[in-house]
């Protein structure tokens, strides 16, 4: 059987995409899964004996089961934190999604699941004609979104999920992430969530600060496995 994979986009940039990509992949790890990941593109890299390291790759790799080389998970890392395609012209390169696609495929052959995240919003740029939307296209996944809970969010809510259909790839649900806790009326932004994306939520992320136990999605995990989403 072919492994399911699933592309984690968000609302916006600083949302916890990485933190729901972790939980996930902790979820469907309890659940005797062999769970691979991918950051394909990362910008705001430091440098280690190893080469550059990013710390959003380094914690998926850190959440997964299946070893892998940093290079093969995370094959396009730039240093400065700046829009991927501004640090990629910066070093005379252009991020192909034909390579990422081989790296993605290395990674499949030995994996239940892979969960690839994304970096920024679903248009965030990876080159001058391309962006996060079209390497989902070209890895063929389906999009699963995170909802950042704050001001603006239905309205970047249904722009976001507009905008993953309109490209062709299948919408796999939302998550909730509750990035302001001082967010008001917090429970009936949720309810109006539901009602305009026409699904509820498949597991929400509470509030996160400092060291905590890291946290699991175990409703979103069963339930996209309930759903059957594959490759």
């Amino acid at each position: 059987m072919s492994a399911r994979g699933i592309f984690i986009t968000g609302t916006d940039t600083g949302i916890g995409k990485t933190v729901v990509a972790c939980a996930l992949v902790r979820a469907l790890c309890d659940e005797g899964l062999r769970v691979a990941v991918m950051k394909p593109v990362s910008a705001g890299a430091e440098r280690t004996p190893e080469g550059l390291r990013n710390d959003d790759a380094l914690a998926l790799l850190a959440a997964s089961n299946v070893p892998a080389p940093y290079e093969v998970v995370n094959p396009y890392c730039f240093e400065p934190a700046v829009s991927p395609h501004i640090a990629a012209k910066e070093i005379g390169i252009e991020v192909d999604t034909g390579t990422i696609r081989q790296h993605y495929e290395q990674l499949r052959a030995q994996a239940d699941w892979i969960v690839v995240e994304g970096a920024g919003g679903w248009f965030a740029p990876i080159s001058e004609r391309q962006t996060m939307a079209d390497l989902a296209w070209a890895l063929s996944l389906p999009a699963l979104m995170v909802v950042g809970l704050k001001l603006g969010c239905l309205n970047h809510a249904q722009l976001t999920r507009l905008a993953i259909e309109e490209r062709g790839v299948v919408f796999g649900g939302w998550v909730a992430s509750a990035v302001d806790r001082s967010m008001a009326r917090s429970a009936e932004n949720l309810s109006a969530l539901a009602r305009v994306l026409g699904e509820p939520a498949l597991d929400t992320l509470p509030y996160l600060q400092g060291a905590l136990e890291p946290v699991r999605l175990k409703a979103a995990a069963r339930r996209l496995r309930e759903r059957g989403l594959s490759h």
